[in-house]
């Protein structure tokens, strides 16, 4: 398998671990592409990356080796159905598979997807939070046309949470089920919380949009999964004390702000501020936009040869 795929070493654990799976019941039939094509439109997945992704869905016959790795991955991802840990990482396919490689893990959720919406039914989740919580994953795949030139999806490990069913979209804000993690000396680690995240789309995250989904976000779980989540917990760029030098007091990125207790600990967060803010990776400083407060603070800080930081906070709901 390794050596017929041409995957590298990082692949090992990920191997191991598939190959010790138990067969599942029954292969999973290869979706018909007028289906996946549907599914991909419901993902809110642009048509021209849900061509490319259907065209490249690996075949029983023509691609029998992905086929295994596709299947073995999917059984692992429905088997830990409403886990809240992260698994064993998955590794990009090599480049020289191509459209093959770079789909493939938008082919593994498509094949997970029903396990998935049986997993949100069993829990009474509405259709509209079901498919607006998945329907992240267009915005992703959009994302990586953006910021590589070509049409692929590399956000395979985040998205093990969306399809899992442990996390969704609750208004303007996303909401995971977690634990607190041990690094939060001033709470109880292990005790129940929720991962607080901000996606790149769905509006200014303003006052009122994000303390109504703060609002809605213990109530939900507590009720589809009997969890009682007192405490949400965000690590972003967004959380960088170092954005009130150059944003007023009232921007919604300050006021967001100030709902956290941060943590001591700083990580370098320059790729992150400039992959949300600009979509693009390394760009070069003199040639990025300055059209926002936002922007223009961005590159200013970076100018001035200093650098951005990620934090972790957590806020009492």
């Amino acid at each position: 398998m390794k050596d017929g795929l041409g995957l590298s070493d990082d692949f090992d654990a990920l191997l191991d671990e598939l190959s010790a799976l138990d067969p599942e019941p029954g292969a999973v039939r290869p979706l018909d592409a007028v289906d996946a094509a549907g599914l991909l439109a419901r993902l809110k997945v642009a048509p021209v990356d849900a061509a490319e992704a259907v065209a490249a869905l690996p075949h029983p016959d023509a691609h029998p080796e992905l086929r295994w790795l596709l299947q073995r991955c999917r059984h692992r991802l429905a088997a830990d159905m409403g886990g809240t840990e992260f698994p064993t990482p998955w590794p990009q396919l090599p480049s020289e598979l191509g459209p093959l490689g770079r789909y493939f893990y938008l082919a593994v959720l498509l094949a997970t997807l029903p396990e998935t919406r049986r997993f949100h039914a069993a829990h009474g989740i509405p259709d509209t939070i079901s498919w607006a919580s998945l329907g992240d994953l267009g915005e992703k795949v959009g994302l990586h046309r953006r910021f590589f030139d070509i049409g692929g999806f590399d956000r395979q490990d985040w998205f093990t949470l969306h399809f899992r069913g442990v996390l969704y979209a609750l208004g303007r804000l996303q909401f995971n089920l977690t634990a607190i993690p041990a690094n939060f000396a001033d709470l109880t680690p292990g005790t129940p919380a929720l991962g607080l995240h901000v996606p790149e789309t769905g509006g200014p995250i303003t006052p009122k949009a994000c303390e109504e989904s703060l609002r809605m976000a213990p109530a939900f779980f507590a009720r589809h999964f009997e969890v009682d989540c007192r405490i949400a917990t965000c690590t972003s760029w967004l959380l960088d004390p170092q954005l009130a030098d150059y944003l007023p007091d009232d921007s919604n990125i300050i006021q967001f702000q100030r709902h956290f207790h941060l943590l001591p600990e700083i990580e370098h967060g320059d790729p992150d501020i400039l992959g949300f803010v600009f979509r693009r990776i390394s760009p070069e400083l003199e040639t990025l936009p300055q059209d926002t407060t936002l922007q223009r603070a961005v590159v200013a800080h970076l100018q001035a040869g200093r650098h951005w930081h990620v934090r972790s906070g957590w806020i009492e709901l």
